[in-house]
């Protein structure tokens, strides 16, 4: 099969990933190999292939928003049948029987394994996974618009969740891309309003389109004080800017697996009146099967930018000089 892999880290501008010829992988027991139709582009897959994540396996193929159909089962697979289609996302193993696993964190797992990250991801033509990590995709959703849905939903819902937002609430979204786009929509769902601070001009008139009361850059205060914010762009230097737009008892959660560094806080501008930080990690299953069943009902629109697998590092590039209004996905 053809497969994007990354040997070592580098800037997007100097091409780190190379194409290569690999042989079908071949499902083990309970697992299913997947024909890859569309994978999305994710910011974890820029920090992977650039190094802002150390590289856990040497060659990986990155790429974890993956959606295609079941075309082999291994031994004692029976979730799914060939030909239908399923989807694959970044969390692909936990031990199961730790303390974060028994209280439903699985996500805080130490024996995690993820997607593109410990193991091959979509980059590539075939993808295995455990059949118990994978998911049938909302019917609605045609392969391009799906697979965002597969980390930038499920991210972006559950950091709406640690977020907090009160009901008919104020929120604060900073960064505008593929995660917050789809965030924002089903916050306006549940009648919250949504304010969004991007430096992106085309992402501001895209928050606006999809319902957002406000946008502007990040440094402009909002009409009102917010409730809650998450912070989408890895900008460490928004998290003061954010803290301050809060109203008291607000939260701010940080979204992004990595995030360049935090300046100094001070304690009264930013956190006293019982405002919180809180960082996002991974996703459980269950937040993704929440969120694919919301999916399923409420008409999002994803916003996509189409590029040919041979250009999967172009998809990149674009996606690190910001070039990308929503999220953009690679199509075999």
């Amino acid at each position: 099969m053809k497969a994007w892999a990354l040997e070592k880290p580098g800037q997007i501008s100097s091409r780190p990933l190379h194409l290569l010829e690999k042989p079908n992988p071949r499902p083990g027991a309970g697992e299913i190999r997947v024909r890859v139709s569309a994978c999305g582009v994710c910011r974890t897959d820029l920090h992977l292939v650039e190094g802002d994540l150390p590289v856990r396996s040497r060659g990986v193929v990155p790429g974890h928003e993956i959606v295609g159909t079941v075309d082999e089962i291994g031994a004692g697979a029976n979730r799914f049948a060939g030909g239908e289609r399923v989807g694959i996302a970044w969390l692909r193993h936990t031990c199961g029987t730790c303390k974060w696993c028994a209280k439903g964190l699985e996500n805080l797992c130490p024996s995690a394994r993820f997607t593109g990250w410990d193991e091959d991801g979509g980059y590539a033509e075939y993808a295995l996974v455990r059949e118990d990590f994978a998911y049938t995709i909302p019917r609605s959703y045609d392969d391009i618009h799906a697979a965002p849905l597969l980390c930038a939903g499920i991210i972006g819902y559950r950091a709406l969740q640690k977020a907090q937002v009160p009901p008919g609430g104020t929120l604060g979204l900073f960064g505008f891309g593929g995660s917050a786009h789809i965030a924002a929509q089903i916050a306006l769902a549940q009648n919250i309003e949504v304010h969004v601070r991007t430096r992106s001009s085309a992402a501001r008139a895209l928050a606006l389109e999809l319902g957002a009361a406000s946008a502007d850059l990040p440094e402009a205060p909002p009409p009102v004080h917010l409730d809650s914010a998450i912070l989408f762009a890895p900008v460490g230097d928004l998290v003061p800017v954010a803290l301050e737009f809060l109203g008291p008892g607000g939260i701010l959660a940080v979204a992004g697996i990595h995030l360049s560094a935090i300046p100094s806080l001070d304690y009264q501008r930013h956190l006293f009146n019982e405002r919180e930080l809180r960082s996002v990690t991974a996703n459980t299953r269950s937040d993704a099967q929440d969120f694919l069943d919301i999916a399923a009902h409420i008409p999002l629109k994803i916003s996509t930018v189409r590029f040919p697998f041979d250009e999967a590092p172009d998809a990149l590039a674009a996606l690190s000089s910001g070039m990308i209004t929503g999220a953009a996905v690679i199509e075999l």
